[in-house]
């Protein structure tokens, strides 16, 4: 343990457990990160870090403040896409190849919003290499089945669950791969994302490097599409984040595709988090629909024979839904928030040395596990993921799992 005995009474009696230990499971939930306030605060600690990069230097291997961090695991905040289960997982619903498409970049245009708990820029902890991240969601408007799925990603979540599961499956580079499934709706998600963090000057800019794919098994119909970049502008006084970068995703199949757009905020002037999209049918040139607003806010889609715009999605209106997790003291070792536990309580009651401490441990500890492997000529083994050509892909997919009942 990180803490003494005197801090502990004095600032986690209120996150006592009924067994007398630490409730981290609660300092997880609560959502009451402080704000960082002006940088200025912290000049000497970001006058050393700048003191280390150069313009377009690659930040992987520089040491950020721990006073930045938001207190959870990157893999965790993966899981973020999925904070509306209901409109993935209407997306098998739709009747046409076009509204499924329609319905596809719905669900893409309001999943970056939850990922992004505040205005002030925080950053995720950097995950473990083996690191593993499991939850599930129960999806608005349906009444939990009683039927587990215990070859799925999530062996105690229901069959009409989405189930999410994430891997850090590469530290050098930073790679992560995730994956969820809605076994009743026989609609899954593959993905991962390699980070790649530059410095800008006043800016740092972090290059989501991957793709995912949104498949729907009854319709065998595959979605490829990408990531946009993040920013973390003004670092030396108030941080703050935004999106930018063209996205795509393409059907092969249907051939339906579109492009949305994340429209960083220009130096004068404009507004920030600014969003648009078109749609595309088979073979056109010209979008049959387009979409405009915020991703964080309200937008609007108009038709391309109508100049009438209609509410598309309002991620302000609509409600996060809460995801599950297991409590930590049923987690395995190598679970997020159980490897992350001691940092996270440093942070929450701002002992930022508990903290430092604890995070410099789990890093140490990977460096000294890194060192015996190549010593010793020993691999990596990933244990949910495969890396098949240049994708991170699921061991016990849906697909692959029906295929191999139909065979």
């Amino acid at each position: 343990m990180m803490f003494t005995e005197g801090r502990r009474a004095s600032h986690l009696q209120p996150y006592s457990s009924s067994s007398g230990g630490v409730d981290y499971d609660r300092m997880y939930e609560e959502d009451d990160d402080q704000e960082l306030g002006s940088m200025e605060s912290h000049g000497s600690i970001i006058h050393h870090l700048l003191s280390q990069v150069k313009i377009g230097m690659d930040l992987t291997k520089v040491v950020l403040p721990t006073f930045i961090l938001e207190r959870r695991s990157l893999l965790e905040m993966y899981a973020d896409f999925f904070a509306h289960p209901d409109l993935f997982c209407s997306i098998p619903d739709m009747a046409s190849p076009q509204e499924r498409m329609v319905q596809v970049v719905k669900w893409y245009v309001s999943a970056f919003h939850a990922g992004r708990k505040s205005e002030v820029a925080r950053k995720p902890y950097n995950p473990i290499l083996g690191e593993v991240f499991r939850c599930y969601w129960d999806v608005p408007g349906t009444v939990t089945s009683e039927d587990t799925v215990p070859d799925g990603p999530i062996p105690w979540g229901a069959s009409n669950n989405l189930c999410f599961v994430a891997e850090q499956v590469s530290h050098h580079p930073p790679i992560s791969a995730f994956y969820a499934e809605h076994k009743t709706k026989r609609i899954s998600f593959c993905g991962h994302i390699w980070t790649k963090s530059k410095f800008l000057g006043l800016s740092i800019c972090v290059n989501n490097i991957g793709q995912g794919c949104v498949s729907l098994l009854d319709h065998d119909e595959e979605y490829i599409l990408n990531f946009p970049s993040g920013y973390g502008r003004s670092i030396l006084t108030v941080p703050w984040v935004e999106l930018g970068g063209t996205c795509q995703i393409t059907c092969n199949k249907t051939g339906y595709s579109a492009n949305v757009e994340f429209l960083t905020k220009p130096f004068y002037g404009g507004k920030k988090h600014r969003i648009s999209a078109e749609v595309f049918s088979p073979g056109d040139r010209k979008p049959f629909v387009m979409v405009d607003g915020e991703w964080n806010g309200a937008m609007v889609a108009r038709c391309r024979d109508s100049q009438e715009s209609v509410a598309f999605v309002d991620t302000k209106s609509l409600a996060i839904v809460k995801k599950n997790v297991k409590p930590i003291a049923e987690q395995m070792e190598n679970e997020s928030r159980v490897m992350w536990k001691e940092v996270t309580a440093g942070l929450k009651f701002n002992q930022i040395d508990a903290a430092t401490n604890a995070k410099y441990a789990l890093e140490q500890r990977q460096r000294e596990e890194a060192k015996y492997r190549k010593e010793s000529g020993l691999a990596w083994q990933t244990k949910l993921f495969d890396l098949v050509a240049d994708n991170w892909v699921y061991k016990d997919a849906l697909l692959k799992r029906f295929s191999h009942r139909n065979n």
